[in-house]
């Protein structure tokens, strides 16, 4: 029997780990071209993107979501009876303005256009996965899908998610996601995928 490393085995993330997630994240998404579509400079960038993580996982993903981290990987899941609390509010959406500057409107219009084309049914939703590139490839990410995918299964409800990065599509096709619709972020910003999994129970582990 193949065991999992310890440093890949996903724990609940608490507030103690959110300096630290943050960070991390922040180098995940470098590359990310909806992240450099919100923050264009180079020089601010991790900067600006690790206060960004910091901020939803503080506001919002901590409180109606659940959270898991590995030791060099993070991601943020939100059932379906934690989505409507989950939407930021005003003094969240105030601290994202201020992180964003002159970005805010296209951040605000991303995230309004991506809305209309959310699922009406139940399901579970991926907000945000991501891992240090010193440590891709080494089965981070993967550990953290399928302890989410499992949850899922186990309810028997479909997951959603949106990815800015045509280079993750094939690992989330791995996993069981299909590309429901492609569309262009306003004002010239980049594409974004919005996929979706059927459920699978007992399988999630095995993948």
């Amino acid at each position: 029997m193949t065991h999992m490393p310890t440093t890949h085995i996903p724990k609940t993330t608490t507030s103690d780990d959110v300096p630290s997630i943050s960070r991390f994240l922040a180098l995940a998404f470098d590359d990310d071209p909806m992240m450099r579509w919100f923050f264009p400079e180079d020089a601010t960038r991790e900067t600006g993107l690790s206060r960004y993580f910091a901020t939803l996982l503080t506001r919002q993903y901590l409180r109606h979501g659940v959270c898991e981290h590995t030791g060099s990987a993070a991601a943020f899941w939100v059932p379906p009876e934690g989505q409507e609390k989950a939407v930021p509010d005003a003094a969240t959406v105030a601290q994202l303005q201020e992180i964003l500057g002159d970005r805010a409107p296209l951040f605000r219009e991303a995230v309004e256009a991506a809305a209309q084309h959310g699922p009406q049914e139940p399901h579970w939703y991926l907000a945000v996965i991501g891992a240090d590139p010193a440590a891709r490839g080494q089965g981070h990410g993967a550990a953290l899908l399928r302890s989410g995918l499992a949850r899922a299964d186990a309810a028997g409800l479909p997951v959603y998610l949106e990815s800015s990065k045509p280079s993750n599509l094939p690992l989330y096709e791995h996993f069981g996601f299909t590309v429901l619709t492609e569309l262009r972020l306003p004002g010239g910003g980049p594409a974004l995928w919005a996929m979706r999994r059927e459920p699978r129970p007992g399988s999630a582990q095995d993948q």
